[in-house]
């Protein structure tokens, strides 16, 4: 199949029922009979790739001190991408005005006349890495396919700059698009939020300040494989275990990927001990939104992968969330792991899952 033709097998096959009090769409692999329960070939090649190229490889010693760590981790993080939309879409590097700092952002804005929504994004990388380039092309398709403009976040990283840095930031972006919303063309009432993994949660947490806040500034979010419960707790009937994944094929590779990431046996530092460094516990609503009080957030989609490691405490999310009164859509994309979006021109579920989110934020905002 072209790549074209599988964009299309996945629109074609999704399935969608209800679940808990939320929608549930699933997306199976395009090019499988089965469709589930083994890894999307793309996505196996990749690993074959990455098995390959470390079979026999020596590695350092993982670094104690933690900004060594977090360099060693941002050199891993990332991946060539592609533009998916032919170019349409204008980009502006500038600097805006934080409370505490200027912030980075690189704004896209698509050719669409009038006041158009806005989508701020908050870019993934365990609150350590991660980078406004990763998510460029991913940004440029939400734009193109959502008419809306993006604005993409640079904020602070940890070690070096600890919570709450790094979500002031997110916030302060956020306020900065509602205030300047006639000089970007968009309408200060139509403001959604969007991040992947760490900046899923970042969103969300933007989220329940502007409620705890009353500031009333997001209508809308979009949580990408967020992070919402580090403190792993055994809530809303989320309990992590590798046997909880249903595999038929490829065991070595998904067993792999879910008990390095999912058991907490990564060696060296914590991410969140790094992102917290003692400011904050680790059961706080505002690093895990699970264990917050929901009620009164805006609607809210959800996308994850059936062998993502942080899959079922997005299920417990979106429960608690549907529970909470909450509009509430989760979109499964089967065969696929943690981080797929970043792959987006190679994995045709990232392009279609930004074009899913774009359908939201049209949806959400009468467009």
């Amino acid at each position: 199949m072209t790549y074209e033709q599988l964009l299309t097998a996945l629109r074609e096959k999704a399935r969608t029922e209800q679940r808990d009090g939320y929608e549930f769409i699933v997306k199976p692999i395009p090019d499988s009979e089965e469709g589930w329960g083994e890894l999307d070939p793309r996505v196996l090649q990749v690993h074959q790739e990455t098995a390959a190229r470390m079979q026999g490889q020596t590695f350092p010693p993982v670094p104690e001190d933690p900004v060594e760590f977090a360099q060693m981790m941002r050199k891993m993080m990332g991946w060539e991408n592609r533009d998916v939309t032919g170019g349409a879409v204008k980009t502006e590097c500038r600097e805006i005005e934080g409370s505490e700092t200027k912030i980075p952002v690189r704004i896209y804005t698509p050719p669409v006349e009038g006041k158009r929504p806005a989508v701020v994004f908050f870019h993934g990388g365990g609150f350590i890495g991660g980078s406004l380039k990763t998510v460029e092309n991913p940004c440029k398709c939400l734009a193109y396919h959502a008419g809306a403009v993006v604005v993409s976040v640079d904020y602070r990283l940890a070690p070096e700059h600890p919570y709450p840095a790094g979500l002031t930031d997110c916030f302060d972006a956020v306020r900065w698009v509602h205030d300047h919303a006639d000089e970007l063309g968009v309408d200060p009432e139509q403001i959604a939020v969007a991040g992947d993994s760490a900046g899923g949660n970042l969103s969300t947490v933007c989220a329940l300040m502007d409620r705890d806040k009353q500031t009333n500034l997001i209508q809308y979010q979009v949580l990408i494989y967020p992070t919402v419960n580090m403190a792993g707790a055994e809530v809303e009937g989320y309990k992590w275990s590798l046997d909880n994944y249903e595999i038929r094929n490829h065991r070595e590779y998904i067993e792999r990927a879910l008990g390095f990431m999912g058991s907490g046996e990564r060696k060296g530092p914590q991410l969140h001990d790094l992102y917290l460094q003692g400011r904050a516990e680790v059961t706080d609503p505002y690093m895990s939104p699970l264990l917050a009080d929901l009620h009164g957030m805006p609607d809210t989609l959800i996308i994850t992968g059936e062998f993502d490691f942080l899959r079922f405490e997005n299920e417990a999310y979106a429960r608690k969330l549907a529970r909470s009164g909450v509009n509430t859509t989760v979109i499964q994309y089967n065969g696929v792991d943690h981080a797929f979006m970043d792959k987006i021109g190679q994995y045709p579920q990232a392009e279609d899952c930004m074009t899913e989110i774009a359908k939201g934020v049209r949806r959400r905002f009468g467009r």
